[in-house]
C-alpha cells in the first residue's frame, strides 16, 4: 500500500509540474502576443493600445498566477507554502491595480467617443460653395 501512495504521489507531483510549467508558458505566450499587437497599434497611433495592453497583461497574470496556486499542491514545507503565498498575493495585487486601469481606460475612451460623436453632430454638413452664394 505504501508503494502505491508513493507511487500516486510522484505522478501527482510530476502532473502538476507539467501543468504548471504550461499554465506559466501560456502566460508568456499572451503577454508576447499582446507586446507585439500593442506595439503595433503604438505604430499605428490606434486609440485603444492602453486598452488593449493592460487586457493582455491581466490575462497574462492570470495564467501566471494559476500555475502558481497549481505549485501549492506539491509545496512540501512552510516556508516554500509562505514564499508561494507571496507570489501569489502580489500578483493578485498586480491584477487588481490593472483591472482598476482597465475601468479607468474603458471610461475615457467611451468619453472621448462621445466628445468626438458630439463635436461631428455640433458642426452639421458642410455647406458647397453653390450654398454660399
Amino acid at each position: 500500500m505504501e508503494q502505491f501512495i508513493n507511487g500516486a504521489e510522484s505522478v501527482l507531483t510530476d502532473v502538476v509540474q507539467i501543468c504548471t510549467m504550461l499554465m506559466e508558458l501560456f502566460g508568456i505566450c499572451v503577454l508576447v502576443f499582446t507586446a507585439v499587437k500593442s506595439f503595433i497599434f503604438w505604430i499605428r497611433r490606434k486609440p485603444g493600445l492602453r486598452l488593449e495592453l493592460a487586457q493582455g497583461i491581466a490575462l497574462a497574470l492570470e495564467f501566471k498566477m494559476g500555475g502558481e496556486v497549481l505549485r501549492t499542491v506539491v509545496v512540501r514545507d512552510w516556508a516554500e507554502l509562505g514564499i508561494l503565498g507571496a507570489i501569489i498575493l502580489l500578483r493578485g495585487v498586480l491584477t487588481f491595480l490593472i483591472h482598476w486601469e482597465i475601468k479607468n481606460e474603458k471610461k475615457d475612451l467611451q468619453k472621448l467617443e462621445q466628445d468626438t460623436a458630439g463635436d461631428k453632430q455640433d458642426n452639421g454638413p458642410v455647406p458647397s460653395e453653390a450654398e454660399n452664394r
